[in-house]
């Protein structure tokens, strides 16, 4: 198979069975380091949940992300444009920003807006948007470089999260990351695959563990990883105060009301 990164050759990584049931390959680039798996043609029975039920992290998650995205978005961007989020899953991002006054937008294909509907993002790519976040959406992505262009499309920042590849390369059954139980997880970076996506567009990328940053902007990149340390969120982000948009929301939601 060619890299669907960089399109050198790759050969053969690793089988495994995912599903508890299909064996399938994983193929390792050389030269970037990605590695992917086969044209995943079980991916219709992987999303029969959308939110895999294994995730049960997903809201712990969002809670700590929230903070290092307002604290990054205080510090390094306009606090006051709009922002997406792209892959939001049940939206539960989207209302934690606009609760902390941050003007949020919902972007998923395939999933319900269960908790931030009426906030879902203008598609016709006529708003451009101060920053995009996706957060455990890259190790989704069937064509990864189509997926990013469509998120440049919204905005020529974008916040992410995924977990890198071990140093020592482990196979699908050594690293919980490969989500063998789920079947959707069949992209795989590391910190030589995010320079090589960030070369392709000319951009600069800034990674701290698992959060990452495309970007034009030069950023002192001690800055980025302080600002995405827990501890330190923890710390900060209340100091970080914007009115909430919780009010006004609802007003917003009742008005609407009223007109249909």
């Amino acid at each position: 198979m060619k890299c669907k990164i960089c399109t050198a050759e790759t050969a053969f990584f690793a089988r495994e069975k995912i599903l508890q049931k299909q064996v399938i390959s994983y193929f390792k680039c050389d030269h970037c380091g990605f590695i992917q798996t086969e044209e995943p043609c079980w991916l219709k029975e992987s999303y029969s949940h959308a939110i895999n039920r294994s995730d049960v992290g997903l809201v712990t998650r969002n809670l700590s992300l929230a903070k290092i995205t307002k604290c990054l978005i205080f510090t390094l961007f306009d606090k006051n444009a709009r922002f997406i989020d792209y892959g939001s899953g049940y939206g539960l991002l989207v209302r934690l920003m606009r609760d902390s006054g941050l003007d949020f937008y919902y972007y998923d294909k395939f999933c319900e807006n269960i908790l931030s509907p009426g906030f879902e993002a203008d598609t016709s790519c006529k708003t451009r948007y101060e920053l995009l976040t996706a957060f455990e959406v890259f190790e989704h992505l069937v064509n990864p470089l189509e997926e990013i262009e469509n998120m440049f499309s919204f905005s020529q920042d974008i916040l992410f999260t995924t977990e890198l590849l071990p140093i020592n390369n482990p196979g699908p059954s050594e690293w919980w990351y490969y989500g063998l139980e789920h079947g959707q997880h069949i992209s795989f970076y590391n910190l030589k695959t995010l320079k090589v996506i960030a070369q392709i567009y000319n951009m600069n990328v800034y990674s701290a563990g698992s959060v990452h940053l495309l970007s034009k902007r030069k950023i002192n990149k001690h800055l980025f990883t302080f600002l995405t340390k827990n501890y330190i969120t923890n710390i900060i982000s209340p100091l970080m105060i914007k009115k909430s948009l919780l009010q006004s929301d609802f007003i917003a939601f009742k008005s609407k009301l009223g007109r249909t």
